[in-house]
């Protein structure tokens, strides 16, 4: 009945359908498993991707090859860059999307690509034969052959929903949770935890005051995402914020005995970094008030998402809590908030390729390995999907440095730190924010998808040749052309800028901090002349390059010095216990965690500089 796949993906959320699509494009014949298709691309929670971090997170799938980016763009409300009022390592694209345009966007991707097929039912255990995954077994006792599996369940292990004293099964809201999966992991030496996330009521947009919130517009001039031809927006829905207020705290906290966090039903840690309103109340006593994003889930549909407001407090206290709320005097709820518990195997038990440490061509990604969030989810899909491919066919895995991606940085701190809470990426998080750019994601990353094989990139890496060509150009041109002082000096004059007794190199002029290359365009009709032919992304990137050349340079003096430790190889042999100069703390965790690297070894919790200069010494440097 069926052939053996190359690469079974158990799991169409947004990790599985990256993972479908990585291994297709790569030539995979690929077959997505999921228990309903109607729920393909779902968003499960926010209908929005992109923000702090995830932004950058999302052109980097883009640049690799992946859908998210494209997706997005074809199904936006809304745009808006954030942190445009600090430096460019902070810019961070987000859009509003429409929750059901997103999915059937996907979904179309997904038929259109001949290489994939699809079966719907549910995956409760894998088929191991000699510590190698073979196939996978289904819940009509059907066995499918695949040379390589991604496991992608999301929440949906052993999930449980929870709403005041109620819980009942479940992986989302109406959907029943899989069972199977767990056990035989555990069966098979696999450690095991218990997570918690949670999701905020859905209200009626009919019932809302909407003139007593604040309005939050998009950007006047919206991005994109994706660095193909994708739509720009031109027509947007705004969102609204409005405010908590402690007569809405007093009512919250009537709950509180019947909320299954405080009682101890939930054993799962929470997001620390999105916690429930009621979590917020508890945490920030202080606070009289919590910032609410009042959200629209599609452009022809009324209902509302409302961010900042997620409980599993019973529904009667969520509903009277919410009518305390400035807008929401007279709300209509569809649906209440709830927190739900499910299964996750903490990623120390992967390789830095998502490949499984116990069992041969297994791959986790998403949720399973205890991050939070679409775009957590669908870069750690994408990485899975290309090492299956890579590893039925006998080629090394591909694996981003910290200092190529915030990929990179996810899944180092994943395999090597791990997580006892879901795992959020913010900027904070990387030591190269202003090499890893959402501005230069294809730049940096594009020449690496296309050298491991990605079959539909090479119009992409004749944009990028350009693109990299074209910013070089309006760098020299920066670089060669001088300006008089009379030509500049009533600008500069007008902006309190000191001027210029001579003439200058105009790249000059461009290096004082309130000036940029559209200001210069402004102000001197040759300069925007000569700019004519280029684009705005592109004059950005020269812009930047100019502006932050010695930062940038630093931290490429820094990533060199630690890829001196990253080409220190270290083999999976390798008997630490054999070595009494080590902590006994880092003999453990090296030998359970089996680096690739010294650099890798340097990262790991519990390994101290002592012990990384005992294995330098060991190995001959």
């Amino acid at each position: 009945m069926f052939p053996t796949y190359d690469v079974i993906v158990v799991g169409a959320g947004h990790a599985g359908c990256e993972a479908a699509v990585a291994a297709a494009n790569m030539g995979s014949k690929v077959l997505l498993a999921t228990m309903n298709m109607q729920t393909i691309a779902q968003m499960s929670c926010n209908p929005a991707m992109g923000g702090v971090a995830k932004g950058q997170i999302v052109r980097e799938i883009d640049a690799l090859g992946g859908y998210s980016g494209i997706v997005t763009d074809h199904t936006m409300l809304q745009f808006r860059m954030l942190n445009l009022s600090k430096g460019p390592a902070m810019w961070s694209p987000r859009a509003q999307s429409d929750r059901m345009l997103f999915a059937q966007k996907w979904r179309m991707m997904l038929e259109g690509n001949p290489n994939i097929d699809f079966w719907q039912e549910m995956v409760n255990g894998l088929v191991i034969k000699d510590k190698q995954v073979v196939g996978i077994r289904t819940g009509l006792g059907l066995e499918i052959p695949g040379k390589s599996v991604v496991l992608t369940n999301g929440t949906f292990l052993n999930g449980i929903i929870h709403i005041g004293e109620k819980q009942f099964g479940g992986g989302r809201a109406g959907e029943k949770a899989a069972r199977g999966i767990t056990e035989q992991l555990i069966s098979l030496g696999f450690e095991s935890g218990r997570m918690k996330t949670g999701t905020p009521p859905r209200v009626d947009g009919r019932s809302l005051h909407w003139d007593r919130m604040e309005l939050q517009p998009g950007d006047e001039n919206p991005s994109k995402f994706s660095f193909t031809d994708t739509p720009v927006l031109k027509k947007q829905l705004p969102c609204h914020i409005t405010y908590t207020n402690p007569k809405v705290h007093e009512m919250l906290r009537t709950g509180f005995d019947q909320s299954p966090m405080f009682n101890g039903r939930i054993q799962g840690r929470g997001p620390r970094y999105c916690p429930s309103i009621e979590d917020k109340i508890d945490r920030f006593a202080q606070r009289d008030r919590h910032q609410l994003f009042v959200e629209p889930e599609g452009w022809d549909t009324c209902e509302i998402y409302v961010n900042g407001f997620s409980s599993s407090l019973p529904e009667d206290v969520q509903y009277k809590a919410m009518q305390l709320i400035p807008g929401f005097e007279n709300v209509k709820m569809f649906r209440p908030g709830y927190a739900i518990e499910y299964d996750y195997f903490p990623p120390t038990q992967l390789t830095p390729g998502l490949e499984t440490h116990l069992i041969k061509n297994l791959f986790f990604a998403g949720q399973i390995n205890g991050t939070t969030g679409y775009e957590e989810a669908g870069s750690q899909g994408l990485i899975a999907g290309i090492n299956a491919h890579l590893a039925i066919n006998e080629r090394d895995p591909f694996i981003l440095k910290r200092s190529d991606a915030y990929i990179g940085v996810l899944i180092d701190d994943l395999v090597n730190k791990g997580t006892e809470e879901p795992y959020r990426m913010f900027t904070s998080r990387a030591e190269y924010r202003i090499l890893l750019r959402q501005d230069n994601a294809d730049i940096r990353l594009t020449p690496r998808a296309a050298e491991i094989g990605m079959l539909h990139l090479e119009s992409r890496m004749e944009r990028v040749r350009e693109k990299e060509a074209l910013s070089q150009e309006i760098m020299r041109f920066f670089e060669n052309y001088s300006v008089a002082p009379d030509d500049i000096n009533g600008y500069l004059q007008s902006i309190d800028s000191a001027e210029i007794k001579q003439k200058v190199k105009i790249l000059g002029i461009l290096l004082r901090p309130h000036i940029g290359i559209e200001d210069l365009r402004k102000a001197l009709p040759k300069v925007d002349q000569a700019l004519q032919k280029f684009d705005a992304e592109t004059c950005q990137l020269a812009e930047i390059s100019i502006k932050y050349a010695g930062y940038i340079d630093k931290e490429q003096e820094m990533v060199e010095r630690m890829n001196r430790l990253e080409s220190v190889r270290l083999h999976d042999t390798f008997d630490y216990h054999a070595l009494p100069s080590l902590s006994a703390e880092a003999r453990e965790k090296l030998s359970r965690l089996k680096p690739r690297t010294i650099g890798q070894a340097s990262r790991i919790s519990g390994v101290s500089p002592s012990d990384v200069s005992v294995l330098l010494v060991h190995v001959g440097r």
